[in-house]
């Protein structure tokens, strides 16, 4: 068991959850506590112990089901009784071979019917082991996801059809508006747990036949701080705008302790030498002046064409949610046209209302509506450079595809000899960098550093390390 559990605590490390040390202590001891055959008391024990966000259960919950499913085990047939709808559906053979051909799938389908009817989960079950053996063509060794033999089952059942059939008994002759409502969201909700029940017996088989770390591997889920802004669908945009507001209150704390807990300033020479004298002039004791509790400043520019509005979106909420720790915050947004949208966020107290307004009333666009870093700089430079200080550190935003337009890169040189450092944000992998009308080698030694950033955890590491 302890084997099994550390397995499963390193697959949740690779996936990405913060499993430290004591917490895998803490897990087994929790199930020294327990009895370990309750499996929905075991999957407790361990998510209180081991998981610290709700936003990391579903990863958590398709680790588990790997290592931890266990094959449902069937009673034997003489226990139950002639009225029991499990007695029809034929148990398949535990290797998968097909099933029995003496049942037709038209009387197999008939039988199933009247199990989600009955809501008969021990038929259920039964007939989630069969229709994978009659339908998923399951290939030992064949390193094919889940989610195709989940199809294969699905559609040679017509659930569509198993449905319809479902709300028609329901309903039993009644007509009226609420009693098909009722009868619609109840069959759909058979149907789903279902096929719920189909996918569990798909991945058991799959890691019967490929172990659970292969398993494990292929069905990982990627944390909402791990998932690739630039290419996120609509779900994981909603994942990550719920991710933002717990992130940046955690920032803000640590910005805040680690400034709180700044111990020592510049080296006070005349307080050391003084107190030198009692060891005959060797400075032992070296004493420093209190630290000053300076904020930076911080400007942000932000390339919010195309695909890498995104990012900048993020980027923009998160810096202004923790703005508190900077002695000043002051946005940028550019196309080919630069425009000053600080304004935006001091008229809300929700970041995220900001952003969405930028879209809307940010002047960008100058020229063609095609990026141009090269006439952003510039302008930039022409409005704000005397705004410019030593305790300024500017963020740079984008993927520095400057459509072939001319770099200036002499503009950000201007830039980084007036402030204190010049951080590029790429949200490409590097591989791409430099590539096509990609221009980051010219701009990248005017800059302190160029780091790719593409995820909200990549984020967090960069603003949690600013000072």
């Amino acid at each position: 068991m302890l084997d099994l559990l550390s397995s499963f605590i390193g697959e949740l490390r690779t996936v990405g959850l913060p499993v430290s040390t004591s917490e895998t202590v803490d897990a087994a001891r929790a199930l020294e506590s327990i009895d370990v055959a309750d499996q929905s008391l075991f999957r407790a024990a361990l998510c209180a112990t081991l998981v610290k966000s709700g936003d990391h259960m579903s990863a958590f919950d398709a680790a588990f089901d790997v290592f931890f499913a266990t094959r449902w085990v069937h009673d034997d047939l003489s226990s139950r009784t002639g009225n029991d709808a499990a007695t029809a559906l034929e148990t398949p053979s535990p290797d998968g071979a097909s099933p029995s051909p003496q049942r037709s799938g038209r009387e197999f389908a008939e039988q199933l019917l009247g199990a989600l009817r009955d809501r008969n989960v021990r038929a259920l079950r039964v007939g989630a082991a069969e229709a994978v053996a009659r339908y998923a063509g399951i290939e030992p060794g064949r390193p094919v996801g889940g989610a195709y033999y989940l199809y294969r089952t699905i559609r040679q059942l017509e659930l569509d059809e198993m449905e319809r059939r479902l709300i028609e008994l329901s309903l039993d002759g009644a007509s009226d508006a609420m009693s098909e409502r009722l009868a619609r969201d109840d069959a759909h909700a058979r149907i789903e747990e279902f096929t719920s029940l189909v996918e569990t017996e798909i991945r058991e088989r799959l890691v019967d036949d490929r172990g659970a770390a292969a398993m494990a591997q292929s069905v990982r889920e990627t944390l909402p701080e791990d998932i690739d802004v630039m290419h996120a669908n609509r779900e994981e945009m909603a994942q990550l705008e719920r991710t933002l507001r717990p992130l940046s209150r955690k920032l803000a704390v640590r910005l805040a302790r680690r400034r709180r807990h700044r111990h020592r300033g510049p080296l006070d020479l005349r307080r050391t030498v003084h107190s030198s004298l009692s060891t005959g002039g060797v400075p032992i004791d070296v004493r420093f002046k209190p630290p000053r509790p300076a904020k930076p400043e911080i400007v942000v520019i932000a390339d919010v064409s195309g695909s890498v509005a995104s990012f900048a979106r993020f980027t923009l909420h998160l810096v202004h949610a923790i703005s508190s720790q900077f002695s000043q915050v002051r946005s940028f947004v550019f196309v080919d046209g630069l425009d000053e949208v600080t304004h935006l966020f001091a008229e809300t107290d929700d970041p995220a209302e900001a952003v969405e307004r930028i879209s809307a009333e940010a002047d960008v666009v100058a020229v063609d509506g095609h990026s141009d870093y090269g006439r952003a700089l510039s302008t930039f430079v022409e409005r704000h450079a005397s705004e410019l200080t030593r305790r300024t550190t500017v963020l740079i935003l984008g993927d520095a595809r400057n459509n072939y337009h001319p770099a200036q890169a002499h503009v950000l040189e201007r830039v980084r000899a007036a402030v204190k450092a010049v951080y590029w944000l790429n949200p490409e992998p590097r591989s791409y960098w430099n590539s096509g009308d990609s221009i980051l080698n010219l701009y990248a030694p005017h800059c302190d550093d160029v780091l790719e950033c593409r995820t909200l955890r990549q984020l967090e590491a960069f603003v949690g390390g600013l000072n």
